[in-house]
C-alpha cells in the first residue's frame, strides 16, 4: 500500500523537476530584448490613462456576476437538453419525467434569482442627467424653432 504513494511521490517529483528542467533551459534560449513598449500595460490595445487603482461603479461587477449566474445556467441546460433527448434512456422507468422536473426546479430557481436582482433593481441602469446651461449666443431662439423636435 505505502509503495503506491512512493510511485505518486516519484512522478510528481519528476514532474516538478521536468517543468524546472525546461523553464531554465527556455530562459537562457529565448531572447529578451525589453524596451519601453513592450513592458507598458494595455487593455484593449489602448494606452492606459491615469492610474490603474480607480475606483470602479459597483454596478460593473453585479453585471459581471449576473451575466456569470445565467451562463452557468446555459453550460447546464445543453447538455442536459442533449441527454433528454436520448431514446435510449427514456426506457428507465420515470426518467423522463425525473429529468424534466429537475430542469423545471433548476430554471425556477435561476429565475427567482433574476427575479430578486430584478425587484432590488440591479438590472435598472442610471442613466447620467444632462445638463442644460444658458449659453448667451448671437442667434435667436425664433432661428432654432424649425429644427426643434415637438
Amino acid at each position: 500500500m505505502i509503495e503506491q504513494f512512493g510511485y505518486v511521490a516519484a512522478f510528481l517529483l519528476a514532474g516538478i523537476a521536468f517543468l524546472g528542467l525546461i523553464l531554465t533551459i527556455a530562459r537562457f534560449i529565448r531572447p529578451n530584448r525589453p524596451n519601453e513598449e513592450k513592458l507598458s500595460t494595455y487593455e484593449s490595445g489602448e494606452e492606459p490613462i491615469g492610474n490603474a487603482n480607480t475606483r470602479f461603479n459597483p454596478r460593473f461587477y453585479v453585471v459581471a456576476l449576473l451575466f456569470v449566474l445565467f451562463e452557468v445556467e446555459l453550460v447546464f441546460l445543453f447538455p442536459w437538453a442533449v441527454v433528454f433527448s436520448q431514446k435510449s434512456l427514456r426506457a428507465i422507468p420515470a426518467w423522463s419525467n425525473y429529468a424534466l422536473w429537475e430542469m423545471f426546479l433548476f430554471v425556477g430557481i435561476l429565475s427567482l434569482g433574476l427575479a430578486f436582482a430584478w425587484r432590488r433593481g440591479y438590472l435598472n441602469w442610471e442613466k447620467p442627467v444632462q445638463e442644460l446651461k444658458d449659453i448667451e449666443s448671437p442667434v435667436p431662439e425664433s432661428a432654432y424653432q424649425r429644427y426643434k423636435k415637438n
